[in-house]
């Protein structure tokens, strides 16, 4: 039986674990050297007029200082430690993006839905990878590489069509932004289940869409 760090009794009661303390260049530092994933620095937010506003110049800027800087993202990314380290030291505020399609794909679910689904998993005693709730109120479960292409076949074998859920897996060339990343002034992206050497080993896809789909279905 998975154990989550906070203790699941319905959406509104759950806690989010917080990151304390930890500065973006040691955690970005971290996930290349611990967990071997591929890191890219982001955006930032910068001070305009008393007001925190993204570095991409987009005052209507729908994720302020967390999403990729520039087009040419991915060819940045990097699994050195070493290089992390230099990229955040440039800019120590520019948020840590994380590519998916490499060593994890990412399933996206409405955040009252992702509750509903981690405390289904629970009863359902299934291994579960880390999980990040982000202030866009979405969450993000990691899996195996593959899941974006498995995904819609997975939901419509479920009778569900892929369209009519809020479910979306993303893969190669996409990315999730990693704690303590922030949107602007909404706050910082958190784990819902943090990353430990239990969780090491990533589940299938398959094994977690079956409670991600009826979750995302009730909260149609």
């Amino acid at each position: 039986m998975f154990s989550v760090e906070e203790t699941i009794a319905g959406t509104e009661a759950a806690q989010i674990p917080k990151q304390r303390g930890e500065s973006l260049l040691d955690a970005a530092v971290r996930y290349a050297e611990e967990r071997h994933w591929d890191v890219v620095p982001g955006t930032w937010l910068e001070a305009v007029d008393g007001v925190q506003r993204c570095s991409c110049g987009d005052a209507a800027c729908a994720a302020p200082g967390a999403h990729a800087a520039h087009g040419d993202w991915a060819t940045q990314a990097t699994g050195s430690a070493t290089v992390a380290r230099r990229m955040w030291q440039k800019q120590p505020t520019a948020s840590i993006l994380l590519p998916t399609g490499h060593t994890f794909d990412a399933i996206s679910v409405p955040e009252t839905a992702g509750f509903l689904a981690l405390a289904r998993m629970e009863r359902m005693e299934l291994t579960l990878g880390p999980v990040t709730l982000a202030p866009d109120r979405r969450m993000h479960f990691f899996v195996l590489p593959g899941a974006s292409v498995k995904v819609p076949d997975l939901v419509r074998k479920l009778g569900w069509s892929p369209s009519s859920l809020d479910l979306i897996a993303l893969g190669e060339g996409e990315y999730v932004a990693a704690p303590p990343t922030r949107y602007g002034s909404s706050g910082a992206v958190q784990w819902a289940c943090r990353p430990t050497p239990a969780n090491r080993w990533l589940p299938d896809a398959e094994e977690l869409i079956s409670p991600l789909a009826y979750a995302c279905g009730r909260d149609r």
